[in-house]
């Protein structure tokens, strides 16, 4: 996985300057060369008595430019690698001319700079085998003489700041671990922690973090950077993820580079620039440019790429277009590069499934790298942007249905049709059992793969049988478009005016799916839901075979109201509400909350109507999802979970 900057939840403990911070995306040419136009400030060589060890230890101090011991500063504790001692910074990183020239662009705050010895031991000497068990543990015994011995050390001599929103700790390697471990490890002492490539000895996240409500609450800038080629990179990946799952705020920098100062110095450029200061998370984002390659790419392709925010990244090689457009919520122009890349950055995309399309020259076509989806009336490019709840949709390990795909002849449209039937677990191991059916219909423009690719169907019934929240049920997806050749259609073949599908599916598909699978063959048995035209086309359908249909579920869509008394619709099948509430066992309707205006207030208002004339029903509200398959996901979760109960 390759990111160059991951921010996390940005809400929960970040501050928001007032202006927009302005931060290079990487350290510019001759950040780490020496001015002599500019001050300087002061390297010291200090020792300090260790009650730890049980020794003198010694330490590198630097002051900014200007420094008075009238001023108290903020301190950053700077720790080296495993190979290297209280010189390795200063031998291969030059943080101080780093820092003097940052000053004098006054892009950082005038603070304090410790770099120690982290081998806390008597001979801490970085000779013979560096990796010796002692000399290993010594780096862990660090973190008390840190705590004990240099830090109040540090704070008697200089006038540091003794709170923990003025200590930071940071470090390289086995440096970077100690200050992730040391830093997580004592929140009230440290607010600000940064760890550079760091090694092994890097606690796992579960140690690291045991509170991430703590951690939030107490941390002012969580960083992990490093180089995408570095062999120690899945150290910084898990802790990254596993605070990407617990919402902890922090940035992930990843950027081109191996385990060296290289990598290293423009760390330590970055997370200076943004200490002690409040932390603007508009400029962060703004930083991103690479994310996680798209669940919907083709395997193995790398764009598009989903960042952390939820913008996504499309880079695409097509020296010879002329113009290249994103057709995703809204239209993007690309970008073309010298190297003949076509490149964009989306805003923020909805969580969930969404169709979109690549435009060459004015034409519409699916996008090479993505998986192809039948929706928008043809084939099209899908991205799927993750959601932090949508566990109830993906893959787990427990008992897993299956999708059979069925060929039937209709003797209305007279022609072949296909079906996808999916079938719970243990189907094949109990002859003898027999199983409800759900009938369940895509939308406008897709057809019966829909409910299976874009709605991930078989994996949310899968996780509901298997955490026993739902009824084993059969369930059936057919397309929803069929015309009788031998009658006039309104429209042209296809359109709504002339589709039998509801009369096929009543005369035709229910024998057949009952002649086909071990069926329940009554009407408490069977139910029926769709999405969008599915749900319009549930309500026309089981409105008006209430003697085959005991469960009706429409997912943004419900019955077409032209103006008149709900009472009246459908043959007057509401106009008795107890006669039709003791029939219907469910009637269920939902909406997402951003749905276009005349759908939102058609399906909301419909559930009014239902209410003044005392229809029972279920009616959801899927919270910051359109016209979407998150809404339509979310409303199968809990129509599932609510059909088929004694």
């Amino acid at each position: 996985m390759k990111r160059l900057l991951s921010l996390c939840a940005l809400a929960a403990g970040i501050s928001i300057t007032a202006t927009a911070q302005n931060i290079n995306k990487s350290a510019p040419p001759g950040f780490d060369s020496l001015r002599t136009d500019i001050p300087h400030g002061k390297l010291d060589s200090i020792s300090y008595n260790s009650k730890t060890v049980g020794a003198s230890r010694k330490a590198l101090v630097y002051t900014p430019p200007g420094f008075s011991k009238k001023q108290q500063y903020p301190v950053l504790y700077l720790l080296h690698g495993i190979g290297g001692d209280e010189k390795e910074w200063l031998n291969g990183g030059k943080p101080q001319v780093i820092l003097d020239n940052l000053y004098a662009q006054h892009l950082v705050e005038p603070m304090i700079v410790v770099m120690p010895n982290g081998r806390a031991m008597k001979d801490d000497r970085a000779t013979g085998n560096i990796m010796a068990p002692d000399k290993v543990q010594a780096f862990a015994t660090f973190e008390q003489d840190l705590l004990n011995d240099l830090i109040p050390f540090i704070e008697k001599k200089y006038p540091a700041k003794k709170d923990q929103v003025n200590r930071a700790i940071a470090g390289l390697s086995m440096g970077g671990g100690q200050s992730l471990n040391f830093g997580l490890g004592n929140l009230d002492k440290f607010a600000w922690v940064g760890g550079f490539s760091s090694a092994p000895n890097t606690k796992t996240p579960e140690e690291l973090v045991p509170d991430p409500e703590a951690a939030k609450s107490k941390l002012k800038l969580l960083w992990i950077s490093c180089g995408a080629s570095d062999g120690l990179i899945t150290f910084s990946k898990r802790t990254h993820d596993y605070l990407y799952k617990k919402q902890v705020p922090h940035i992930y920098y990843i950027e081109p580079g191996v385990h060296d100062f290289k990598v290293w110095k423009n760390g330590l450029y970055m997370f200076s620039q943004l200490l002690f200061k409040p932390v603007d998370p508009s400029i962060m984002a703004a930083l991103t440019m690479d994310g996680v390659p798209a669940s919907t790419n083709i395997p193995g392709v790398q764009y598009p790429q989903i960042l952390p925010d939820n913008r996504v990244v499309f880079r695409i090689k097509a020296p010879g277009a002329d113009k290249l457009t994103i057709d995703l919520m809204k239209k993007y122009d690309m970008v073309k590069d010298t190297g003949g890349y076509w490149k964009l950055t989306t805003d923020p995309v909805v969580e969930g499934f969404h169709y979109y399309s690549l435009v060459i020259d004015g034409i519409p076509v699916v996008d090479p790298a993505s998986q192809a989806f039948y929706g928008m009336g043809r084939m099209a490019s899908g991205i799927d942007i993750p959601d932090k709840d949508g566990g109830f949709y993906a893959a787990r390990n427990v008992p897993h249905g299956q999708i059979r795909s069925v060929n039937y002849y209709s003797n209305i449209t007279k022609a072949w049709r296909r079906a996808n039937v999916y079938t719970p677990p243990g189907y094949d191991t109990d002859a003898a059992k027999k199983y409800p059916v759900l009938y369940l219909q895509h939308g406008a423009g897709e057809d019966e793969t829909g409910w299976p690719s874009q709605g991930k169907m078989d994996l949310i019934l899968d996780n509901l049988l298997a955490e026993g929240k739902a009824t084993p049920m059969i369930v059936v997806m057919d397309r929803g478009y069929a015309t009788d050749p031998t009658r006039p259609t309104a429209g042209g073949p296809g359109f709504m005016g002339g589709n039998v599908f509801p009369e096929l599916l009543v005369k035709e598909l229910i024998p057949f799916i009952d002649k086909t699978f071990r069926t329940l063959t009554d009407r408490e048995h069977r139910a029926m839901a769709g999405l969008s035209m599915g749900g319009f086309q549930t309500f026309q359908t089981t409105m008006t075979n209430l003697d085959k249909f005991a469960y009706i579920g429409g997912f943004s869509g419900a019955g077409f109201r032209q103006g008149g008394e709900i009472k009246d619709m459908y043959n007057g099948a509401w106009a008795d509400a107890a006669a039709f509430n003791n029939k219907v066992k469910l009637v269920y309707i939902s909406i997402g909350t951003t749905e276009p205006e005349r759908m939102y207030t058609g399906v909301k208002g419909f559930h009014e109507a239902l209410e003044k004339a005392g229809i029972k029903h279920v009616y959801y509200e899927s919270p910051g999802t359109a016209h979407e398959w998150q809404t339509w996901r979310r409303s199968l979760r809990q129509f599932a979970g609510l059909i088929f109960k004694n």
